[in-house]
């Protein structure tokens, strides 16, 4: 079958050696009945075909956690023909710790020596041949950030399957006390490192940078500075690709416009090919643009160490939410973009940690939101008014993530599965540059060719409900639904015209003060203020004169508490699909904050309308 199963500690090397083995020949799922991904793929070498399975990361097979156990059935299974073992050859005492539990299970396997190039860079030295000898299996020296290694790992497993060979070692004893049994695992792997590594003698002292990092405040103040400004270096990175794609629907229009009018199409189909396609089109480009930043930053954090500090620091806190310390980045990044922050979990260790932060970022308002709350809260409030209104919908943040936590934690990230993070601080190093990039592209156009589909799916869901022949808004479906619900909209604080913002906005908070603009004065269709929201000017003050005399302060309030804790946007529901691989938990979370930001809508409205 040349069946290859790929097992190793989180951060070994991993996730690189499969994505450069499968490329874009890769299937992503759950293994059955669990919240664990499941990475399958294939690869040809000289004319034969071999199939990968990416194990789930783990310290250990001896645990009762679904990745230990998921990875200890598989390999005794046989359904692989060969387990490629991965090893931090910089950290090897520590990480060799994964081969003594796996010798117990006398399966073929080949072991992979990775981050050569660090542990030189420490001054370490490992004779791999000597190393050969003693296992009795291949020892191959690697670097998975170097391509040019690849074909000697390609060429040691295809003879690694011709002649399979188990470990010659006697594997260590097993003891029924834990500690006993984890230190006898300690001295099987000194005792089998003795004479195959050397390092220097110099003493090792904990670096400046690093003595700042593992101060508790102060720490913790580095590394949030470090995320923002890793933000602001992805947002960078994204303008000119985002520039670029903010071009095509102004190219696009007006001929295609001009174009199928003359062939007498109908007016809906027009608007179709001419305002919505360029404009998803536009949409998905600035997603994926986003994405390729956000890993170029979060790959280079990743590679020279930062990230492992980060986790550290802000583990304690966060395992109160269900979450590892790693979980901090991404929720950070969500302040600036939830599609940054979805992206970003991809450094949690498993999928249920994955998925719940991908449900915790959601709570967290991005820059969207915060362009456009003090605008409406400065309509019907004074200064002093919109800054407690901030300060309210920060507090609601808190407690929605707990909340959050609370509900989904139980199947995600179960207590009983929960454990302290255990780990070594990796050495700083420099980043592969060329690697960091390829990888972002690969993330970023696999983003860009899943999202179009979906993007451009619920776009027509829309268009179908927001148009209307003549541009206004009274002709459109979307007005006759908002009309024929609002009895029940008003319960929860909304007029049919806040009800509609605040459908838009759903789709994308920059589309909420065009709708607005559409339903109280008449400006624009629903199509255009949705699709060109990022550039329709919108008059505030005039804006301002015709809500304050339509609707209420405690309706207007209500409306800002339901925006920002409605769905992100549709690019950050998509990304979350596709993150997750999973539209069953996509749907359920999406629920939850759709219903959330209704409850909450209905509460703040009835207790405003008191004092208001």
């Amino acid at each position: 079958m040349n069946s290859i199963a790929l097992l190793g500690q989180p951060n070994s090397g991993k996730s690189t050696i499969y994505n450069n083995l499968t490329g874009s020949r890769q299937h992503v799922g759950n293994w059955a009945g669990k919240t664990v991904e499941k990475n399958e793929g294939s690869y040809t070498y000289q004319g034969t075909a071999y199939t990968v399975t990416d194990l789930p990361g783990s310290y250990g097979l001896s645990g009762n956690s679904d990745e230990e156990i998921i990875t200890t059935d598989f390999i005794r299974s046989g359904q692989s023909d060969l387990t490629v073992v991965l090893v931090d050859a910089s950290q090897l005492e520590r990480s060799m710790f994964m081969l003594a539990e796996f010798a117990r299970l006398e399966k073929p396997a080949i072991l992979v020596l990775n981050m050569m190039d660090v542990a030189k860079g420490l001054g370490k030295s490992v004779n791999a041949d000597a190393l050969e000898k003693k296992l009795g299996i291949p020892v191959l020296p690697f670097n998975a950030t170097d391509t040019k290694d690849y074909d000697k790992l390609k060429k040691r497993i295809a003879a690694a399957l011709q002649s399979p060979q188990t470990l010659s070692v006697t594997p260590p004893a097993a003891q029924s006390d834990v500690q006993a049994d984890s230190q006898a695992k300690f001295d099987w792997v000194s005792e089998l490192l003795s004479g195959v590594t050397e390092k220097n003698d110099k003493v090792f002292k904990m670096s400046k940078f690093d003595r700042l990092m593992t101060k508790p405040l102060l720490g913790k103040l580095i590394c949030i500075g470090v995320v923002l400004l890793a933000f602001l270096v992805a947002m960078i990175i994204m303008i000119p690709f985002m520039s670029i794609g903010s071009i095509i629907p102004e190219l696009l229009h007006d001929p295609v416009d001009s174009l199928l009018t003359g062939w007498n199409v109908h007016p809906w189909i027009v608007s179709i090919f001419s305002t919505m396609l360029p404009n998803v089109l536009y949409f998905t480009i600035s997603m994926a643009s986003f994405v390729f930043g956000v890993n170029i930053v979060f790959g280079f954090l990743e590679e020279i160490g930062f990230l492992a500090r980060a986790a550290y620091q802000f583990d304690g806190l966060l395992s109160k939410l269900g979450l590892q310390g790693k979980a901090i980045c991404p929720m950070l990044m969500g302040f600036g973009c939830t599609i940054g922050g979805a992206c970003g979990t991809r450094v949690m260790d498993n999928w249920g940690q994955r998925m719940l932060a991908m449900s915790i970022v959601w709570a967290i308002p991005c820059a969207s939101i915060w362009s456009i709350i003090p605008v409406i809260s400065g309509m019907f409030f004074s200064w002093w008014q919109t800054m407690l209104v901030c300060v309210g919908i920060l507090l609601y943040v808190v407690i929605t993530m707990v909340v959050v936590s609370k509900v989904f934690s139980r199947k995600l990230a179960p207590k009983e599965s929960r454990s302290g993070m255990i780990m070594e601080l990796p050495p700083y190093h420099k980043a592969h540059w060329k690697h960091i990039i390829k990888e972002a592209f690969f993330k970023a156009w696999d983003i860009f060719r899943r999202a179009l589909g979906t993007v451009t799916l619920v776009s027509i869901l829309f268009y179908i409900f927001s148009f209307s022949k003549d541009g206004n808004v009274d002709n459109s479906l979307l007005y006759r639904v908002g009309t024929f619900i609002e009895p029940v909209t008003r319960f929860f604080g909304m007029g049919w015209q806040t009800f509609m913002a605040f459908v838009s906005g759903a789709f994308a908070k920059e589309a909420v003060l065009g709708t607005l603009n559409a339903v109280f004065m008449g400006n624009n269709s629903l199509l255009d203020a949705t699709f060109y929201a990022k550039t329709a000017p919108t008059d505030a003050a005039m804006l301002g004169t015709a809500m304050t005399q339509a609707i209420s302060p405690a309706e207007a309030l209500a409306f800002m508490f339901a925006t920002t804790f409605n769905i992100p946007c549709l690019m950050a529901l998509s990304t979350t699909y596709k993150e997750s691989h999973s539209l069953k938990w996509t749907v359920k979370v999406a629920a939850f904050y759709i219903c959330n930001a209704l409850v909450l809508s209905c509460i703040v409205y009835h207790i405003a309308a008191l004092f208001m």
